[in-house]
């Protein structure tokens, strides 16, 4: 089975080229694309300084997650496509494989990472609602299933775990031991991330109290 792995990253100079390292080294990986979503750091630069053989998408100005994991879809030359933060820490090849073998040997429509034992914040919050979590394997024709608009509005996570329910998928998780990522708090200071983190529990609220009932 061929894999195609897209990574959108924004400002992410500091932590991506471990990252890539991490996928370089599975070997169930077939193919690497990075979607640039207008960084104005050095990701760019770090993605051609890594070791990886990587595609390189580079957009014009931030376009969101939503339209970035999009970009980087149209140009995977695989059927199997699967989707990592960039600003993972601690992530392993081991990691990379075990979610595509039990996304292959499960037969399943959708595998979902979860952070374990990486960091008690990032912890507590997958394990409250692991349907945030970036890290996916899912088929093509899956996520040309996903309203769009949907993903742009209340994150492409929230709107998969939407797709899953609404479509019956089959959908396992697996254990990323030892991984986790850099808070928004980190990220964008204190106050706005503090706002950032508002808003998703406001669209996680909006999105999963529906008249169809709870996720």
């Amino acid at each position: 089975m061929k894999v195609s792995v897209i990574v959108p990253a924004y400002n992410e100079a500091g932590r991506i080229k471990s990252v890539l390292e991490a996928i370089e080294n599975a070997e169930l990986v077939n193919h690497i694309i990075v979607v640039d979503d207008g960084s104005t750091d050095q990701t760019t630069k770090k993605v051609r300084e890594s070791q990886a053989d990587v595609e390189l998408i580079k957009l014009d100005h931030n376009k969101g997650k939503a339209r970035a994991l999009s970009r980087g879809v149209e140009s995977a030359p695989d059927s199997t496509l699967m989707f990592l933060d960039a600003d993972l820490v601690g992530l392993k090849s081991d990691h990379v494989d075990e979610m595509i073998r039990t996304y292959h040997q499960e037969d399943l429509d959708m595998v979902i990472g979860v952070f374990h034992k990486g960091r008690l914040n990032t912890d507590l919050s997958q394990k409250i609602s692991p349907h945030l979590s970036g890290q996916r394997i899912l088929s093509v024709d899956t996520w040309n299933k996903l309203d769009k608009s949907k993903a742009e509005e209340f994150g492409v996570e929230m709107a998969l775990t939407k797709l899953s329910l609404s479509e019956n998928l089959s959908t396992g998780k697996v254990k990323l031991t030892g991984v986790t990522h850099v808070m928004k708090e980190e990220k964008r200071g204190f106050t706005e991330g503090i706002k950032s983190r508002l808003k998703m529990y406001k669209n996680i609220i909006k999105t999963t109290f529906t008249p169809t009932g709870l996720i």
